[in-house]
């Protein structure tokens, strides 16, 4: 109950001093928030590593949610190609939406799983275990086939191994973008919040725009009567970038905190646990569903919004308009980690998705004339998209590791990665009857008004983020299970 405002005025007033804490806007701030001490042990581990080795781990963790963004985006174009070529069997059945919506299913199971072993095992082992499942099923999903020639059975074996595929993507967020947040305290304050948006939202964003520009490539190569190779080729070059980074996190070392202060030969205390994050975690995971009810649904059917709205039967129009599309998320996911360590994440998802929300509306009241111009069209939906990267997409994954504590990141991360995920599946399987039924622009009502509830959650209702926000977590943890009899010289190796 520490997060929950006390009376009215706290509710209404408290965000104000927190905000103050948060927004360092001169170096001379940014070096208030770390301590002496704080400043001497990262000093230490830097001159250990080499000065620009200290960015390496960063780079190992976080870089495989490219993977999550390209596998996730790949199958909005590779199910364009499959309604084309199958328009019985795939586009008139349940199985358009199984085989994009499957993986969100996996991803979830991956992250609760993979959330407890990176917390009690390793972040290391989980994140080879993870990227291992994530190539091995990247490639059985570009050979998917059906006994006899079976269309059925090609779709029921894709749906199956998309699955598989969202277990591996799971495991990035708990193991990879924990360490990653951990890699990131080893950096100077006023750096740390961009290198990690760059290595988590901004490399999940790389992978949606690559994923759009490799079917543009593969339809010029092939030609639209050849669909096949195009969807096919599209999914398995998802499973390049993942070889290499399994050579990386080969040589990757745990973090000192987590090595010191996991529960590695001691009963975890998880009603303890509970207590002390119980609320702040639930406002992270309903931010999250809502950015991810939201992103996901509009980026996997982007190329149907496109063609449907311009009845257009040119692919090469339809994907390359994709492409320009998938582009703008780049200049916000960029920016917006920036300003977060100038803002703080809390203010930034709040400027974010407000701005977001306001060209929602936007574009839901002048749908009609936004319609008959495919360029107008794009560039305000693009804009719609660069807000969300800016706020939520950068910001929603640095509070959800910055709000925990070390011992328990993982899962504390995990389980609000996997209720986001939730959301992504509910977006995705109810967009296309939600579209249908009420027409395109009532996708842009529901997505804006839900925005705006984020808003005033973050503001309202999160702690505040600053440079040093987990060291401090880390030690009022220790000291709460001290209060409550624990004894944390079990921790770690004991």
């Amino acid at each position: 109950t520490r997060d929950i405002p006390k009376t009215p005025k706290q509710f209404l007033v408290s965000w104000v001093p927190r905000a103050k804490k948060e927004i360092t806007l001169t170096k001379d701030q940014q070096n208030l928030a770390e301590t002496e001490d704080e400043y001497n042990l990262r000093l230490q581990q830097v001159n250990e590593m080499g000065r620009f080795k200290k960015y390496l781990p960063i780079i190992t963790t976080g870089a495989g949610l490219f993977s999550d963004g390209y596998v996730n985006n790949s199958i909005g174009t590779a199910s364009t190609c499959l309604k084309l070529l199958y328009p019985k069997e795939y586009g008139s059945s349940p199985a358009i939406r199984n085989v994009t919506s499957i993986a969100f299913v996996g991803t979830v199971v991956g992250m609760l799983i993979f959330g407890v072993i990176s917390d009690y095992h390793s972040r290391k082992f989980a994140m080879l275990a993870g990227t291992i499942i994530l190539i091995v099923f990247t490639i059985l999903c570009s050979g998917a086939w059906g006994a006899h020639d079976s269309i059925h059975g090609m779709l029921a074996a894709l749906t199956a191994y998309r699955f598989f595929l969202g277990v591996g993507i799971g495991a990035e967020y708990p193991a990879g973008s924990t360490a990653c947040a951990e890699a990131s305290a080893l950096l100077p304050p006023g750096k740390r919040n961009r290198w990690f948006c760059w290595f988590t939202n901004f490399m999940i964003d790389t992978g949606f725009v690559v994923s759009s520009f490799v079917p543009m490539v593969m339809l010029w190569i092939c030609t639209p009567k050849h669909l096949t190779p195009v969807w096919r080729v599209t999914i398995g070059v998802g499973a390049i970038p993942p070889i290499s980074l399994f050579i990386l996190r080969l040589f990757y070392k745990e973090g000192e905190v987590f090595q010191k202060t996991r529960f590695k030969k001691v009963r975890v205390p998880y009603w303890s646990i509970l207590k002390f994050y119980w609320f702040r975690l639930t406002i992270v995971s309903v931010i999250w569903f809502i950015y991810d009810f939201s992103v996901y649904a509009f980026g996997l059917f982007s190329s149907y919004v496109i063609a449907g709205l311009y009845d257009s039967d040119d692919l090469y129009k339809v994907f390359g308009w994709n492409v320009v599309l998938n582009l703008f998320y780049i200049p916000g996911a960029f920016l917006g980690a920036i300003v977060s360590d100038y803002l703080g994440p809390r203010l930034t998802l709040v400027i974010g998705v407000s701005l977001q929300s306001i060209i929602g509306y936007i574009m839901a009241g002048c749908f009609e004339s936004l319609q008959k111009h495919v360029a107008a069209f794009v560039v305000v939906y693009g804009i719609f998209m660069t807000f969300g990267e800016f706020g939520p997409g950068d910001n929603i994954g640095l509070l959800a590791s910055k709000t925990s504590c070390t011992p328990v990141r993982g899962q504390y991360y995990g389980l609000a990665a996997a209720f986001a995920k939730i959301g992504a599946f509910i977006g995705t399987y109810c967009f296309t009857p939600l579209t249908d039924r009420y027409g395109i622009k009532s996708a842009w009502w529901l997505a804006s008004s839900l925005g705006l509830f984020a808003a005033f959650l973050a503001l309202f209702l999160l702690p505040s983020v600053d440079q040093s926000a987990m060291q401090a977590e880390d030690a009022k943890f220790l000291e709460y299970l001290q209060s409550t009899g624990f004894d944390i010289s079990q921790l770690g190796d004991g």
